[in-house]
């Protein structure tokens, strides 16, 4: 089984206005970085259009409504002070989410080992009610949903190693126990959620950092506590909120990681699937602003999840 890349061209169309840092010059950079001869060896789908039913797993009837009833016949809308859209941004929004429940019926039926889902707008401060940090719905959250209702699972954990705290999948999950949310964000940072003390029902594993954090204060953290809550837990899948503004580069947050650490993590984490989940991991883009920076870092994670064959 090859490792699957899911992407759509309409992401490049979510068009978030000049000089919005969630811009569609991000994924021309993944794409790049994805285009080299090393990666040749993914297996490559465009990302299907979820359905309604899908997105209410997470999201209420009434913020879907709103969701489209804001998006603009022409021009750009603020849904609020972060949070732009533009014609194909409802459309971007269906396939982002689709792309993530495809991926997870993928590796469910073993026709991929891992995935990675190239997509835009980003998902995880969108809450149960509200659209918020450039995010619309909350595609990971609504995967790990899909993957409880229809492939019988028990278990699913999500790992969040964006630099921003994901309010909006906690929130999803909070009294949730068949999902087990860990999260390392700078703190306090937006969107002020994430403190450590934030534990739902034992399944929140918040693990906040100080401005200035690098390579080696990271590392111990995901080691002494990170990892071993999800080996505890046992998931039978695992889901990865892909956030990389957590690099030195980026220029919203001021952790101090580089690609090596994602590298590193992702291969933690691939080691965790192997022993509880089969090997199941998807993974889906969030944040990550400087366009080197992420491109850089998107290989790194890729790369390490190419060199774990079924």
């Amino acid at each position: 089984m090859s490792t699957l890349y899911i992407s759509h061209p309409v992401f490049l169309r979510h068009d978030t206005g000049p000089g919005h840092p969630e811009g569609s010059a991000r994924l021309s950079a993944v794409e790049r970085a994805l285009a080299a001869p090393e990666f040749s060896v993914l297996q490559r789908m465009q990302a299907p259009r979820a359905e309604p039913v899908q997105l209410q797993l997470i999201h209420s009837k009434g913020h879907v409504e709103r969701v489209f009833a804001a998006i603009p016949q022409t021009g750009h809308h603020f849904v609020d002070a972060d949070t732009v859209v533009s014609p194909e941004s409802g459309e971007a929004a269906l396939r982002a989410v689709g792309a993530v429940c495809l991926a997870v019926d993928e590796v469910m039926a073993k026709r991929a080992r891992h995935a990675f889902c190239a997509v835009r707008p980003p998902g995880h401060h969108a809450e149960p009610d509200a659209a918020m940090g450039f995010c619309l719905f909350n595609n990971i959250a609504i995967g790990a949903a899909h993957a409880l209702k229809n492939h019988g699972l028990q278990r699913v954990a999500i790992v969040d190693f964006d630099v921003h705290h994901g309010n909006g999948t906690q929130a999803a999950f909070k009294r949730n126990p068949a999902v087990l949310y860990v999260s390392t964000h700078q703190y306090p940072w937006y969107p002020g959620t994430g403190s450590a003390k934030e534990t739902g029902v034992g399944n929140l594993i918040n693990i906040p950092l100080p401005a200035g954090t690098g390579s080696t204060a990271y590392r111990k953290a995901v080691t002494d506590t990170a990892l071993p809550a999800i080996d505890r837990f046992r998931p039978e899948l695992i889901l990865v909120s892909a956030g990389f503004d957590a690099h030195r580069d980026d220029p919203l947050a001021d952790l101090e990681l580089t690609e090596d650490d994602f590298g590193w993590i992702t291969d933690e984490l691939l080691k965790l699937a192997e022993r509880h989940a089969s090997g199941r991991l998807v993974s889906a883009l969030e944040g990550g602003y400087d366009l080197d920076a992420l491109s850089r870092s998107v290989a790194a994670h890729v790369r390490t999840l190419v060199a774990h064959p079924a």
